[in-house]
Order: C-alpha cells, then sequence, then structure tokens
C-alpha cells in the first residue's frame, strides 16, 4: 500500500528551505489522541498537586536544560531572533514553576460564610481542554495555557500553528520524556474542517484559541454550539500614551522593545504611539533614530535585531496595509517594507500623520511597523486609544502617578502598564476585551478558567 501524499511543508521563513514534511492527523489518528486523552482526563484529575507539580518541575528542567536547542528550533521555524527564542524559553520554565509552586493555593476550596455548617467553592477540574496555539510565540503561548491547565488537573491536546508542527511534536516528546502519563499531552495536526469537528466531540471539555479575530469568531461560535467553556486571546493594536510630562528616552526604549520585538510579530505589542503634541517631535527624532539603527539580517545572528516575518503571505499583508495608509495620507518617516513580492523579509517602517480611517490606525498591523498618532492633551489620547475595536493591552508614560492611574482607570483594555512594557506575566491575569478576546489566561482566574466552581453547602 502506498503511503498517502504529502500535505504541508515547513519552511525557514529566512532562506526558503524545507525543513520538515508532515501529513495531517486522519480521523482515525484524530479519535485515538482524543480517546487517549479523555482516558488519561479520568486519572489525572485524581492525581495529587504534588505529583502535578513534579511533572512541571521536571518540564522546566529540561527546558533550562537544552534552552539552546529549542531557541533552535524556534528560530529555524518562524524566524525569532537567537536571543529573543532563548528568552522565551526561559520564561516558559518561569510559567511551569510558577504554577508548580503556587497552584495548589490557587485552587484550594474557598469558604464562604451561609447559613450552613460550612459552605465553600470547590474548583474541579472539567477534562480534555483543546488548545488551539499560534506560531509567533511557539513555546510560550503553549506553555502559559499548559502549565496552569495540568496544574488544576485537566489534559491537554493541542492544535499548533501548522508552521509550528516541529515544536508541537517536540512539546509532546517532552512532557513524555519528563514523566506524563500517555494521554496527559498529546497534540493533533489538523486543518480549519477537522478542527471544528474536535471541538464539537464530546471527548473535549473546554477549548482556548490564542490567534487572530477571524479564528476567534469560528471556535466560539463552534464552541458555543457545543455548549463549552472558551477562553480567547484574540488581536490587538495596542495605544502607547506619551503624556508631555513623560521620560521621553524610557519611553522611547520601551516603545522600540514593544512594537520591535518578535520581529513585530506580537499581539500585545505597542502598536499605536499616541504622543501628546508637546513631546511629538522630539519622541519622533528619537525614534527614527533607533529604528534606522535596526539590524536587520540572519535570526541566528546574536548581533540581529530584526529577522524575517514568519511566512511570505504574513508580509504580503502587512505592506498592503502601509500602502493603503500612505494612500490616505500618512507619512512615511523611516521608509522600509517587504524586499520583494515573494519575501518574508520586512525592513522596518516608522509611519507619521496617522489618523482614524487609516489601516494603520484601525487594523492590527502585525510586523515592523510603528505608528505616531499626535494627541492634544491627555483627554485626546485617550479619546485616541479607546477609539478601537480592540482592548487588550495599553500603556501610559507619565512622571505624575496621579495621571498615570487616572489614564489607567479610563482605558478600555484588559491590562495597563503606567510606565512600564505590557506583557503577560504567570502572576497577573492576562487577556482581552472588544475584539481581543474574552475570559483570561493566567494568575487566579486563568488556572481557575477551565475549572468548575462548584458550591458545597453543609449542614
Amino acid at each position: 500500500m502506498t503511503e498517502p501524499a504529502t500535505l504541508y511543508e515547513t519552511l525557514n521563513p529566512a532562506t526558503g528551505a524545507v525543513l520538515e514534511r508532515y501529513r495531517l492527523h486522519d480521523a482515525a489518528a484524530c479519535d485515538d489522541v482524543l480517546d487517549r486523552a479523555h482516558e488519561a482526563a479520568r486519572a489525572w484529575r485524581e492525581t495529587p498537586f504534588a505529583t502535578r507539580a513534579a511533572l512541571l518541575e521536571r518540564v522546566a528542567a529540561s527546558l533550562e536544560a537544552d534552552a539552546p536547542a529549542w531557541a533552535a528550533r524556534m528560530t529555524a521555524e518562524m524566524g525569532k531572533p537567537l536571543a529573543q527564542a532563548r528568552a522565551e524559553v526561559l520564561k516558559c520554565a518561569w510559567v511551569c514553576r510558577y504554577y508548580a509552586e503556587h497552584g495548589a493555593a490557587m485552587l484550594a476550596p474557598e469558604p464562604i460564610a451561609t447559613d450552613a455548617s460550612s459552605s465553600a467553592v470547590h474548583f474541579d477540574p472539567l477534562g480534555v481542554v483543546l488548545a488551539i496555539m499560534p506560531w509567533n510565540f511557539p513555546l510560550w503561548q503553549v506553555l502559559r495555557c499548559a502549565a496552569p491547565t495540568l496544574m488544576a488537573g485537566n489534559v491537554v491536546v493541542l492544535k499548533h500553528a501548522l508552521n509550528s508542527s516541529g515544536c508541537a511534536a517536540s512539546l509532546e516528546r517532552l512532557f513524555a520524556a519528563s514523566g506524563a502519563p500517555d494521554g496527559v499531552f498529546l497534540h493533533l495536526r489538523l486543518d480549519n474542517e477537522a478542527t471544528e469537528a474536535c471541538i464539537a466531540d464530546d471527548r473535549i471539555a473546554a477549548v482556548t484559541l490564542t490567534g487572530s479575530v477571524g479564528a476567534g469568531r469560528a471556535v466560539a461560535s463552534a464552541a458555543g454550539a457545543a455548549l463549552k467553556p472558551v477562553v480567547l486571546e484574540l488581536g490587538g493594536a495596542d495605544p502607547l500614551i506619551v503624556l508631555p510630562d513623560a521620560a521621553l528616552e524610557a519611553a522611547v526604549d520601551v516603545a522600540m522593545t514593544s512594537r520591535f520585538q518578535n520581529n513585530g510579530q506580537s499581539c500585545i505589542a505597542a502598536k499605536r504611539f499616541i504622543v501628546c503634541r508637546p513631546l511629538a517631535d522630539a519622541f519622533t527624532q528619537a525614534l527614527c533614530a533607533r529604528v534606522r539603527a535596526l539590524v536587520v539580517g540572519d535570526p541566528t545572528d546574536e548581533a540581529t535585531d530584526i529577522g524575517p516575518m514568519a511566512r511570505v503571505d504574513l508580509a504580503q499583508t502587512l505592506q498592503r496595509q502601509v500602502e493603503r495608509s500612505l494612500a490616505l495620507g500618512a507619512h512615511c518617516a523611516v521608509a522600509g517594507g517587504q524586499r520583494a513580492p515573494d519575501s518574508a523579509w520586512f525592513e522596518p517602517i516608522v509611519l507619521t500623520n496617522v489618523t482614524p480611517g487609516m489601516p494603520a490606525f484601525d487594523e492590527e498591523l502585525f510586523g515592523p511597523v510603528a505608528v505616531v498618532i499626535v494627541a492634544e492633551d491627555e483627554d485626546d489620547a485617550v479619546m485616541l486609544a479607546n477609539d478601537s475595536r480592540f482592548g487588550l493591552g495599553a500603556s501610559v508614560w507619565t512622571a505624575c502617578p496621579e495621571a498615570g492611574a487616572r489614564v489607567a482607570d479610563r482605558l478600555e483594555a484588559g491590562c495597563v502598564a503606567v510606565n512600564g512594557l505590557v506583557k503577560s506575566d504567570p502572576r497577573l491575569p492576562f487577556g482581552g476585551i472588544k475584539d481581543s478576546g474574552v475570559g483570561r489566561e493566567l494568575g487566579v482566574p486563568g488556572i481557575r478558567a477551565f475549572t468548575n466552581a462548584k458550591s458545597v453547602w453543609t449542614r
């Protein structure tokens, strides 16, 4: 019997070379994975917290020991600069250790005073969680989901982005080598149709997705039809507000890090720099000088700041968004763009004179393009920041603590940083509102997201 044809390849975006050839899991293979996960969930929910924590500790230790190899794998599959890839590996070890240490306390029954002799809320695992994850942080996105989910007594079936298939397979092997019982962490290579069928399957108890708004709507619809809980972390067009009294150099430093890390491909990157007029010229000049100094090149070179985008089609989409914005009156303060129509390489750009109605203002620019928007004052800055269908993160820069707190309260976002970088942190809940998603990952709300909050009343 002949082997079925190869369905897709993963490519190194820096060179275009084929990395691996994969086949999607067919219906029989998917059925086997779901059976194994469903059976594992029955036992894992009864496993002591100490045993769950020990697994996460072993995963963390293995990640740290093999950090160079993990980083090289990520860089090859999606072009992340190598130093940033190593940092991602170490952050993954942190999230595993954090929930190994704190997960049991976060899930302890909460006593509530009622007319009962005793009453409390218990947090029981739901079962098999389907995790649909993206390519841009191919380890972190998975483990920031898996660590709290596994600690809560659930098991994970990972449906990763196909261009991160090597990372997905390696993560499955990592958990197995770390002593995870069969079925506790498995992965599936699925197309959209098969993913929708998987969501509807009775063996799946809940679904989590990090991805685009379109993917979020599709997953929410499928999960809703099956009456299953869902957490969605979607796109963002995060504002970074610079008030007139801000420390300019510090604001520019964080603006650069936020916008250009991971080759500009981050949901929580600051994508709209909203600068009050008194600092607008100085901020723009400093930003442009820093962007011109960025090193674009081989992502395996330690000196590289910006590698290729993860896929050619992503660079093409970003190029079209820039061109449409320029046609509507935006100004290119630092010229760049896609090197060639069939290239994943994209030179950094700074756009100014950006206003509502342009793609650079209204849409998510998922790549190395910085956007400067001038606000007249604090009120105007807040209005511009909230004039968005997104609401993932936001930041505000000011020397006045009262102004920082005041603006933070007014911003429509799931997380706000005052004089700091917006990032996901295992200790804090993370997620967005509006088109940026539903529910929360991380923190106490995140670890309880896929539990049954069961009231137990006793007389």
